[in-house]
């Protein structure tokens, strides 16, 4: 069957309406991947930096932790070890201290056993002399007797013999100016010891020096005792 010429022409216009109609329904259901797909990449960038920035920002919390603390331990130990270098210099200074004490206090001890050695070489010396004396007993004793022990000899002559060289205590038989007992105990200094005043205040002077020290300890021991 032949169609006329307007026939074909309208089915022509509508054949081609129904096929652009089609493709713009085809094209609205079709979702757009390009876009979805580009834009996930992004967001899973995004995300990305955002965990490392975090991850950075702990890990100089805890260096920054970890240096403070190191830096507290290396100032605690040198606060501890200043402490004891100044225990140690403080314990090395008492020591020094201590020793230049002792060593002055030895030295002082050395001195005066030096001097009080001196001075009993000094008075065997004059009682080992033979120097001639001359005088009363007492202006004898003030001859042979240190001069700051002689106030001392001078009390307990005094009080035993007043001086006297023969004087003899009728009880115990003590003899001489120092009331020697027995008397022939100053025969050590002289074999005239009954008649010399030399020879009694030799050895009485010896005996006050070895027993007492010095006449003034023998003067202090006769106030208490009222002997010596």
């Amino acid at each position: 069957m032949q169609l006329s010429h307007a026939r074909r022409n309208s089915l022509i216009t509508g054949i081609t309406t129904l096929v652009v109609a089609s493709a713009a329904t085809a094209a609205l259901a079709i979702p757009d991947s390009g876009t979805a797909v580009a834009e996930a990449p992004a967001a899973a960038v995004v995300g990305t930096a955002g965990d490392t920035s975090a991850d950075a920002q702990a890990a100089a919390a805890a260096q920054a932790q970890a240096d403070a603390a190191t830096q507290a331990q290396a100032a605690a130990a040198a606060q501890a070890q200043a402490e004891a270098d100044a225990a140690a210099q403080a314990q090395a200074a008492a020591a020094a201290q201590a020793e230049a004490e002792a060593k002055a206090q030895a030295d002082a001890k050395a001195k005066a056993d030096a001097e009080a050695a001196a001075s009993r070489s000094q008075e065997r010396s004059a009682l080992n002399s033979k120097p001639s004396y001359s005088g009363s007993p007492r202006e004898i004793a003030a001859q042979i007797v240190p001069a700051g022990q002689l106030q001392c000899f001078n009390n307990i002559v005094s009080r035993e013999s007043s001086w006297n060289i023969t004087a003899t205590n009728p009880s115990s038989g003590a003899y001489g100016l120092v009331q020697a007992l027995p008397g022939s105990k100053m025969a050590s200094a002289g074999a005239d010891w009954r008649t010399n005043p030399v020879t009694q205040i030799k050895w009485g002077l010896d005996y006050m020096n070895s027993r007492y020290g010095s006449p003034c300890g023998a003067w202090a021991f006769w106030q208490s005792h009222h002997w010596y």
